[in-house]
C-alpha cells in the first residue's frame, strides 16, 4: 500500500533509521534553516525539530534530501517507471467492440485506479476556521538578508479558469502579515498562467496552499507535467493508487484529504507588491520583482499536525534529489518524442534548468542538434541555458566522461550553437535581462564527413575480449 501521509512517512523514515529527532528547543528564524542546511550538506538524515519556538507544532526538514528516501517515500527504485505509467495511457486504445474491451480490462482497471476520489471529509478536515493567521505555522526564515518568512514547499492548488484542469505547484511565498503573502509564481508557471486568464476576465483567482500530503502529491507539485494533465492524476499514476480529496470551506478549490494544512484563499492579480530578496537554489539571492498578493481566507488541519517544509541555497541541497526523480521519471516521455534518445541528465549543480547532457544514437548528420531544437521547445526544458549531446556510448551521468567526449568530439566554432532572445528561468543570475537570455548547444557526437569532417575517423582505445577475459578469470589471484 503506499504511504498515505506525512505521519506514516515519519514511521517509515524512522524505521529504515532515516530520520532523527530534535528534542531542544530551536528557533523558525533563520537557527532551523542553518541546521538543515548542514545535514543536508552533508547527506544527513531528515529532522523533525519537536520543540520550535513559541509553536506546539513540529517542523519536519529534509524528508526528501537522498535517493533512499525519496525510493521508501515513493515505493520504487526505478523512478523511470513513473513516465512508462504515463506512456502507456498515451498508447492505451478506447476498446470498441466485445472482444477488444474484455482485452483492454485490466489497462482500463489499471488507469481508473489513479484518478482522484473526492471525499465529503477527511483528516485535513479535523479542524477548520474562517479566521486564520499565518502567524499559526512556524513558517522559516532561511538567510539572513531574506525579506522576511517564506513557506518553501507550499504546494499551490489552483484550477484553469476555463477548462477546469486542477494544477499544483511549488513556488516560494512570502509572508506580508496575519492574512497577506506573496505568491512567487514565475511567468513560465501554470499558476501563473491561471492567474493571467483571471485577471483577463477582471477576476480574482482561488488559491489554496497545501503543507504535507502523500509523497506522490508533493513530488507532483514539483514536477513538470505535460501540459493538461491533471495533477492530482498524475500523483495517483505515480503512487498506483488515487489520492483523495476534499473541497475547501472558503473557496471552489480540491485539495487532498490527507494534508496537514490548507490554507485557503485567493490571488488578486492586479495587486502587485515588490517581492523578495530572497536565497534561492541558483546559490544567490534573487532582487526584489512585482508579484501578486495572495489573501487568507481560511484554514483547514488535522488536530496534531506537522509542518512539513525546505530549505534551498547553493547545490546540492534537498531539492537537488527530488530534480533527480524528475529527471529519470520524466526519460521515457523525452524518449517517446525522442526516440533517438538514449538517456539524460540534468546534474544538480547547474540546478536543473542551467544544464543537461542527452546521449542519443546518432544516425544521420545533424542528428545532434535536431534533438536541441526539439527539447528546446518541450515544456520546462524550454528554459534549459545549455545542452550537451553526446553519442550513446558516453555515460551522461559520469562528468568524467562527457568532459572526454566534449574535448574529443566537438571543435568549438563547428560544434557549438548559440541562440539569442530566448525564454530563460526568471532565477537565472546570468540572463541579460529577466526571462529573456540565450541558450548554447553543444553538439559532442562524433562527427561524419556529411558534417564537414574530412580526417580518418580515430578509433577508441579498448581492452581486446581475450585479455579482459584472462584478468577477469584471474583476478583473485593477484591478490589485490
Amino acid at each position: 500500500m503506499p504511504i498515505e501521509d506525512i505521519h506514516q512517512l515519519i514511521s517509515e523514515l524512522e524505521k529504515h533509521g532515516e530520520l532523527k529527532r530534535v528534542k531542544v528547543e530551536v528557533d523558525s528564524e533563520l537557527e532551523i534553516a542553518e541546521i538543515m542546511r548542514r545535514e543536508m550538506y552533508s547527506d544527513g538524515p531528515a529532522i523533525l525539530f519537536e520543540n520550535v519556538k513559541g509553536f506546539d507544532m513540529p517542523v519536519l526538514g529534509n524528508a526528501f534530501g537522498s535517493m533512499k528516501r525519496l525510493e521508501i517515500a515513493l515505493e520504487m527504485t526505478d523512478f523511470t517507471e513513473i513516465g512508462k505509467r504515463i506512456t502507456e495511457m498515451t498508447r492505451m486504445e478506447i476498446p470498441s467492440g466485445f472482444l477488444n474491451k474484455i482485452k483492454k480490462l485490466p489497462e482500463l482497471s489499471k488507469m481508473s485506479n489513479s484518478f482522484p476520489k473526492q471525499e465529503s471529509s477527511g483528516p485535513v478536515t479535523e479542524f477548520t476556521s474562517a479566521s486564520a493567521s499565518f502567524d499559526e505555522l512556524p513558517i522559516l526564515k532561511s538567510w539572513p538578508n531574506d525579506a522576511g518568512k517564506f513557506i518553501t514547499l507550499g504546494l499551490v492548488a489552483t484550477k484553469h479558469p476555463e477548462t477546469g484542469v486542477r494544477n499544483l505547484g511549488t513556488y516560494r511565498i512570502q509572508i506580508l502579515d496575519k492574512t497577506h503573502a506573496l505568491m512567487h509564481w514565475q511567468k513560465h508557471k501554470r499558476g501563473a498562467d491561471h492567474s493571467e486568464i483571471s485577471k483577463d476576465k477582471g477576476e480574482k483567482i482561488p488559491v489554496a496552499i497545501i503543507i504535507g500530503g502523500e509523497p506522490a502529491t508533493i513530488f507532483s507539485s514539483i514536477a513538470p507535467v505535460p501540459e493538461g494533465l491533471d495533477k492530482y492524476l498524475f500523483a495517483g499514476i505515480t503512487r498506483k493508487e488515487g489520492i483523495k480529496t476534499v473541497k475547501c470551506k472558503t473557496i471552489d478549490v480540491d485539495v487532498p484529504a490527507n494534508a496537514e494544512i490548507v490554507l485557503e484563499g485567493y490571488v488578486d492579480p492586479s495587486d502587485l507588491r515588490d517581492e523578495g530578496p530572497f536565497g534561492d537554489h541558483t546559490g544567490y539571492y534573487t532582487p526584489v520583482e512585482p508579484y501578486p498578493t495572495f489573501t487568507l481566507t481560511g484554514i483547514m488541519k488535522r488536530k496534531n499536525p506537522i509542518y512539513v517544509t525546505t530549505v534551498v541555497g547553493k547545490p546540492i541541497l534537498e531539492d537537488a534529489y527530488i530534480g533527480k526523480v524528475i529527471e529519470r521519471s520524466f526519460l521515457p516521455l523525452v524518449q517517446m518524442f525522442h526516440p533517438e534518445v538514449r538517456d539524460f541528465s540534468m546534474p544538480a549543480a547547474g540546478w536543473f534548468q542551467g544544464f543537461a547532457i542527452i546521449s542519443i544514437k546518432k544516425r544521420y548528420p545533424g542528428q545532434a542538434k535536431k534533438v536541441m531544437m526539439g527539447l528546446w521547445g518541450m515544456g520546462q526544458l524550454a528554459l534549459t541555458k545549455m545542452f550537451v549531446v553526446v553519442d550513446e556510448d558516453i555515460n551522461v551521468h559520469d562528468i568524467n566522461d562527457v568532459i572526454w567526449a566534449i574535448t574529443t568530439r566537438a571543435d568549438a566554432a563547428r560544434d557549438t550553437i548559440i541562440i539569442n532572445n530566448t525564454p530563460t528561468d526568471t532565477l537565472d543570475p546570468a540572463s541579460p535581462l529577466v526571462n529573456l537570455g540565450s541558450k548554447m548547444g553543444i553538439d559532442a557526437t562524433q562527427k561524419t564527413k556529411e558534417e564537414g569532417y574530412e580526417r580518418e575517423i580515430q578509433k577508441p582505445v579498448k581492452v581486446d575480449d581475450e585479455t579482459r577475459k584472462l584478468v577477469d578469470s584471474r583476478w583473485s589471484q593477484y591478490e589485490l
